[in-house]
């Protein structure tokens, strides 16, 4: 009589490009941790002043965004102070873009690890969303300090739409997750792309309403800024605290729906590449 074995775990192809095992990642998460903590590790190995980094930057980016667009360019910030509006849009900016990037860089980066271990390849982009959220938290804690301060000497107080500043966040977070999960599979076949993405990312700031409010732009050119979702979930963040930007439903609505149609199609490209991707990358 031949005895049937119990096997404690077995792997099944997907069935589906459109599928995502949420209860894969939920039993993963301890390696998503682990993940988060190998870029926090990585990022300030051998490094002097280590997490002051995520003080460091939005400070000085700051300082000379006021010096250049501020005095020198004098370009309007709608009546709000300056480094409370440049800094607003540099830390969601930084955390995009990072989100991007570093996602952009999956199946390049990991080719090692996925090729002799398995686990739900989307754990390493989580882990890149998560461990940057971390820093924009922090950074977060530099901005409402200064925020607080500026209240205190009679700035307008926040808007109820402040209330809904988590839902940006995670917009944010799912925008960047799905340019990134996107161009990483793409580069798997053209390599070069990397390099039109890192320089794009730097073009696609001043194609933002970063250094400039979006009511500096006439009405028959604001679209060309709208077009990019990320410009007003932005002013939607400095409307929610300042009570000053430029914010409509329907721009709104607009990259709510992208984000999440570009999120769709990063899923659907993803799992199809997961498949190959270790013969070509």
């Amino acid at each position: 009589m031949i005895e049937t074995q119990e096997w404690d775990l077995v792997i099944t192809p997907k069935k589906s490009i459109l599928a995502v095992d949420l209860k894969a990642l939920w039993r993963y998460r301890d390696l998503l941790m682990l993940f988060v903590r190998r870029d926090f590790v990585s990022q300030f190995k051998q490094t002097i002043l280590g997490p002051a980094w995520f003080f460091i930057q939005p400070i000085f980016t700051t300082i000379i965004f006021t010096v250049v667009f501020g005095r020198l360019a004098d370009i309007p910030t709608d009546g709000v102070p300056q480094p409370l509006f440049y800094m607003a849009g540099i830390i969601l900016w930084n955390y995009f873009s990072e989100c991007l990037m570093k996602t952009s860089e999956t199946f390049r980066a990991n080719q090692g690890l996925f090729g002799k271990v398995y686990f739900p390849r989307l754990i390493v982009p989580l882990s890149v969303v998560v461990s940057n959220l971390m820093k924009l938290g922090v950074q977060l804690l530099l901005f409402i300090a200064l925020y607080f301060y500026y209240l205190s000497q009679g700035m307008s107080s926040p808007t109820w739409l402040v209330l809904i500043f988590p839902a940006l966040i995670i917009l944010i977070a799912f925008l960047g997750l799905a340019l990134g999960l996107i161009v990483s599979s793409l580069t798997t076949k053209y390599r070069d792309l990397k390099f039109l993405v890192q320089f794009g990312v730097q073009l696609a700031m001043y194609a933002s309403p970063i250094v400039y409010p979006l009511s500096l732009i006439d009405d028959e050119h604001k679209w060309l800024i709208l077009i990019n979702p990320i410009s007003s979930l932005i002013e939607t963040f400095r409307f929610a605290l300042f009570g000053q930007g430029y914010v409509t439903a329907l721009a709104l609505l607009y990259s709510v729906a992208a984000t999440l149609i570009l999120l769709f199609l990063s899923i659907v490209v993803f799992n199809k590449v997961e498949k190959s991707f270790i013969d070509t990358v």
